[in-house]
């Protein structure tokens, strides 16, 4: 029986053998290997896998040379027989061998896990009770847990060494910061042995098994034994908790020590929490490091982007936050972490607090006590007692317009407005001395800079409930027009409000619209002025004063008629457009007819608003229509079919010629002048939409030199261009660096700066440009 199986490796010696080889491939090899052990037998190894038959080695000169069954072997079903096939045994090996040279003593095994004989390879060190588990074959999350429960049944330490690359290994990278590998190499005759250490940035240091070390903590390369020099706490895992969680520092505590959940940055205390619609538990809090400990006499309420910390193998739990805010009296009550003292005191104090004394002076005991206090005297001592036990309020300005940040939302949380007063006990009692000009800086700090889409907190603060009376002042510093001069601030504050409540409920409703501080102008009709009751004649009265009507502003003709043709055409592709589309033709249309009837004189700018697209240049609108009928025309191709006719493409005699020139000279300016206009209309475009139907390669490099001509401050224009998923390009990251920007590793993080960019496109292009929002990609440098 002919034997066409090409078996590279077995055992030497007998069929139960653990001595493995690899038959040279090479004729001129295996002449040497057999000078070298004329003596040697070779067998189709049971710890191979295979069925105990003796094989023999067959020399080639025009093909590889290999192992082969002879006549009279049993049927073999062995599954695996090249080079790889033998690594647990020589892994095995190589372990003995070191143990040997470090007069260490223990055993090594070799296990079947379902796939095969050479699934694992454990060695137990017995002076150390440590072991090795080299995990050669891939498993899962459930099966790696499970042996790693029956290994450490016994107390003993454990390490795992993996042969391949996969979920678990980065579970390893994501707990302890590094992952022990293994691999083998072809040698001669053998396989040599590698341990490798994998770092969190996914490069592995390689080291030969021979210059490795056993020690009482495992086995350890020059690599490893530098990063378990620093070994950190394995990482607690993080859920979102979904609405408010309130606390109370436990008095008296002591700072848990060695904690899992302990973080560089950060402090721990033992705390009461108590979840929404939860129980009452204690358990540890993690806190900003940079900030004070919470007294243990108040409440406190985490309002959003509390994380629950979970330590595994039943390590505990933790609450993890960012910013909190003390409750009153009133909330605090309500939670069951605080009751007030006798004595009527308005400030919360922990239910399992000791009640403070009163300070008492040096010579108290002969000092006069007052049986009856009149009422003014309580009311002045409530005061000073809320005084004193007011914090005194964070230490540096940023940190204090934090704090006053937060206790505004909150406030709008809640649904209702607030005072300085009741500013001044939540965030401190620095406030208490702040000059007019200084609460006007502070509120300016909340909410500069203004943005249509987010509500003024300082809105929210009343004096004698009616807005106070540097609020004008304090809206035109940050952006309001015509605050200052009119007559509504009143009711613009109670439509901010609205918009505040809105913004911050849960869920978030929809904020209506901000209220303009525009002067309203009534022009009088002609037929008004004709149907209106005439004045007797013996009656003098002043001339009504007739407001001019405005020329039109349209200075070259021109202009006017591109820009009717552009609508007349693009009028004409409404009805073959689908509903997409149809949506940023219609935004253009409206936008160039009333362009047109503002600088034509027909009619007149109402707000502020109207009177910017009265302003917008000519060439602006040109270009605006221009992209989108561009859009439309191509949005009218794609939705054709067979037997449809599409609509034409532009003719060539519309196309301005710089612009034709620049798209066949420079497609590099060509694409910058398309994002641009991209930009401008505050919206986004598929990168198939692009003009020349480029390849991706080529759009690949266009985008990456766009970007990195343009100055280091400038929006990245690529971030306008979607992928086929509607997200990212998928070479934005390449785009980034080519920006002079930092890469970023995750994709959560590579979405974040994506959208940012996008928004600081659409401001900066915007008519008039706004102010561009902080950029969250850091330079490379």
């Amino acid at each position: 029986m002919y034997d066409h199986r090409l078996v590279q490796t077995a055992v030497i010696g007998q069929k139960n053998s653990d001595l493995p080889i690899i038959l040279p491939m090479d004729a001129f090899e295996l002449d040497i290997w057999r000078k070298r052990h004329p003596d040697y037998t070779y067998w189709c190894g049971v710890q191979l896998g295979g069925c105990g038959g003796e094989l023999s080695d067959r020399r080639y000169t025009n093909k590889v040379c290999h192992f082969a069954h002879q006549s009279d072997a049993p049927v073999c079903r062995r599954k695996a027989t090249g080079e790889s096939s033998a690594d647990h045994l020589f892994i095995k090996q190589g372990v003995r061998r070191l143990m040997e040279v470090r007069k260490l003593r223990g055993r090594v095994q070799t296990h079947d896990l379902g796939t095969g004989p050479g699934d694992a390879v454990d060695v137990y060190l017995a002076e150390s009770r440590r072991r090795l588990r080299f995990q050669l074959s891939a498993v899962d999350y459930r099966t790696w847990r499970s042996s790693a429960e029956e290994l450490g049944a016994q107390g003993d330490d454990i390490d795992w060494i993996f042969g391949t690359e996969g979920p678990i290994t980065q579970q390893f990278l994501g707990r302890q910061g590094y992952c022990l590998r293994v691999r083998c190499e072809t040698v001669g005759g053998e396989r040599r042995v590698d341990i490798g250490a994998e770092a969190r940035d996914r490069t592995v240091a390689w080291t030969p098994l021979e210059d490795c070390t056993l020690t009482p903590s495992g086995i350890v390369t020059p690599h490893v034994e530098e990063i378990r020099l620093s070994r950190p706490l394995p990482r607690p895992i993080a859920f979102p908790v979904q609405g408010s969680v309130v606390f109370a520092p436990a008095p008296g505590a002591m700072t848990p020590e060695r904690s899992p959940f302990e973080e560089k940055g950060r402090r721990l205390l033992l705390a009461d929490v108590k979840p929404v619609d939860g129980p009452i538990v204690r358990t540890v809090v993690s806190l900003p490091g940079d900030t004070d400990s919470p007294p243990a006499e108040h409440v406190y309420r985490v309002s959003e982007g509390a994380r629950v910390l979970m330590a595994e193998d039943g390590g505990g739990w933790a609450v993890k936050a960012d910013r909190y805010q003390r409750l009153n009296a009133h909330e605090a009550q309500r939670t069951g972490l605080w009751t007030p003292p006798p004595g009527g005191s308005t400030e919360p104090v922990a239910a399992t607090a000791p009640r403070r004394e009163q300070p008492t002076g040096r010579n108290s005991a002969a000092a006069p006590t007052v049986a009856q206090p009149s009422k003014k005297g309580k009311g002045e001592a409530k005061k000073a007692s809320e005084k004193a036990q007011a914090p005194r309020g964070p230490s540096t300005r940023p940190k204090q317009v934090n704090a006053l940040r937060e206790a505004l939302r909150q406030s709008a949380r809640r649904g209702r407005t607030t005072t300085w007063e009741e500013l001044a006990r939540t965030v401190g009692r620095t406030l208490d001395t702040c000059t007019t000009e200084d609460r006007i800086s502070l509120l300016l700090d909340v909410d500069q800079p203004l943005w249509e889409n987010v509500p003024v907190l300082s809105a929210l603060v009343r004096e004698s409930g009616a807005p106070p009376s540097y609020l004008p002042r304090l809206l035109s510093r940050l952006g309001v027009a015509h605050s200052e001069r009119s007559s509504q601030i009143t009711r613009w504050a109670d439509v901010e409000a609205d918009r505040a409540f809105a913004a911050y409920a849960k869920p978030a409703r929809l904020m209506p619209p901000r209220l303009s501080l525009a002067p309203e102008r009534r022009v009088q009709r002609q037929e008004e002025q004709e149907t209106a009751p005439q004045q007797p004649a013996k009656t003098r009265t002043a001339p009504a004063v007739r407001e001019p009507r405005e020329e039109p502003k349209v200075q070259n003709p021109d202009d006017a008629r591109r820009v009717r043709e552009l609508v007349t055409r693009l009028d004409a592709l409404m009805p073959g457009l689908g509903k997409d589309a149809r949506r940023p033709a219609n935004r253009a249309l409206r936008r160039a007819e009333a362009w047109l009837a503002y600088r034509e004189g027909v009619r007149r700018p109402q707000d502020q608003e109207q009177k910017k697209l009265a302003n917008e240049t000519p060439e602006f609108v040109i270009s605006l229509l221009e992209y989108t009928l561009r859009a439309a025309e191509r949005g009218r191709e794609s939705a054709g079919g067979p037997g449809q006719r599409r609509a034409p493409a532009p003719a060539a005699q519309h196309q301005p010629a710089e612009q034709a020139k620049v798209a066949a000279g420079d497609p590099v300016e060509w694409l910058t002048r398309q994002l641009i206009g991209v930009a401008a209309l505050g919206e986004t475009i598929p990168a198939l939409h692009l003009d020349g139907g480029v390849r991706r390669p080529d759009l690949q490099q266009r985008m990456e030199s766009l970007d990195s001509q343009l100055p280091h401050d400038v929006p990245v224009l690529s971030a306008l261009v979607l992928g086929t998923d509607g997200g990212p390009v998928p070479f934005f990251r390449d785009v980034l660096g080519a920006a002079g920007l930092a890469v970023p590793r995750t994709d959560e993080e590579l979405l974040r700066i994506w959208r940012r960019e996008q928004e600081r496109a659409h401001a900066a292009y915007a008519n008039p440009p706004r102010e561009l929002p902080p950029r969250l990609a850091p330079s490379a440098d």
